[in-house]
């Protein structure tokens, strides 16, 4: 993402913003709050001298508006976000609007922001030239390819195939000639994981096929499918190929949220809970999900924790660490000592 900060006073002013791929659309999701004046050049039927004439012949034009946001849709899947709302400067004034962004779209967000918008801002600024990485989670006859975002894993392809066990023929051939015309697309590092010595079988077969490629990384998990992922993310593994390693905070994060529930350190979920311990000062880290950073309520509770020097971290909805925490109420904190 490209951003430029227009000059802010006590944390309110204009960012100008332009996103480059899905993962800051993604952002731009949480960036664009409702009661935000969104400014952007759109399309927007307007009425010239001889349209008067002909009122059904109205054209299209590109015009400068003002949107005052009433909500926003992300589009993971078509790489859109829908951004609702009331236009208030430009053309039609009064009137609804949506725009529709897209990588390369830019636009200039009036707002009060926190820190924690602009640590994201930041964070997708950064991210821009990160390298595409794709995680294949293997196991005998079962194959699945992850792209990472910086919302999640994402998966792109699932190949399952028996491997022939107790049989005369074996499949095992078939399959790993099936994963590698499936990968023949592959853009960026790969990273091979799962249990036992397949994904070594396929490692070997992969640098043979793609000379040309960088070999690709080999992990040994406990687990397969979407919980190999979450153990490479959780190893560390991504620090050497990307600079954004929010994912894996979020997973160290809520492992040591549970831990210390396991064994009666100092914790806080729920609201009440939590904001005694931000009142008492205890609060070290406050883990949040991302959808709930739009309740009134929680941004009070955040701005209260920063006050008080806490860190504030955000967990991807998308991703399994911000799925528990959604099912203990969106909201928890580590302490710094119980109160």
């Amino acid at each position: 993402m490209k951003a430029e900060n227009k000059g802010l006073v006590r944390g309110y002013g204009e960012i100008s913003l332009i996103p480059w791929s899905i993962d800051d659309l993604w952002h731009l999701n949480h960036l664009i709050t409702g009661g935000s004046l969104v400014y952007a050049t759109t399309f927007r039927s307007v009425e010239a001298a001889n349209d008067k004439i002909r009122p059904e012949k109205l054209e299209k034009r590109p015009v400068r508006l003002g949107i005052r946001v009433e909500r926003v849709e992300f589009h993971e899947y078509s790489t859109r976000l829908r951004v609702f709302g009331v236009i208030e400067s430009g053309v039609d004034i009064s009137s609804h609007h949506t725009l529709n962004l897209e990588p390369g779209f830019e636009i200039s967000v009036i707002r009060t922001w926190t820190p924690s918008d602009l640590e994201r801002i930041n964070r997708a600024v950064e991210g821009s030239d990160n390298q595409e990485i794709s995680i294949l989670a293997i196991e005998e006859g079962e194959a699945e390819l992850f792209r990472l975002f910086q919302f999640g894993p994402r998966s792109v392809f699932s190949i399952t195939l028996g491997s022939g066990k107790g049989a005369d023929t074996d499949n095992r051939g078939e399959f790993y000639t099936r994963v590698l015309q499936a990968l023949d697309r592959l853009k960026g590092p790969l990273i091979i994981a799962g249990p036992g010595f397949i994904k070594d079988d396929l490692a070997a077969k992969y640098k043979k096929t793609f000379l040309e490629r960088q070999a690709p990384i080999l992990i040994e998990t406990r687990r397969s499918g979407t919980g190999a992922v979450q153990e490479v993310i959780g190893q560390g593994t991504l620090e050497r190929l990307i600079g954004d390693i929010q994912l894996r905070r979020e997973v160290l994060m809520m492992d040591e949220f549970l831990k210390r529930i396991a064994k009666d350190e100092p914790v806080a979920y729920g609201r009440k809970e939590i904001t005694r311990a931000i009142e008492c000062g205890a609060v070290e880290k406050l883990l949040i999900v991302e959808t709930s950073v739009r309740d009134s309520d929680v941004v009070l509770m955040m701005e209260a924790a920063e006050q008080m020097g806490s860190e504030i971290i955000i967990l991807s909805s998308s991703f399994e660490p911000g799925e528990r925490l959604s099912s203990l109420g969106g909201i928890a904190a580590l302490l710094r000592y119980a109160i």
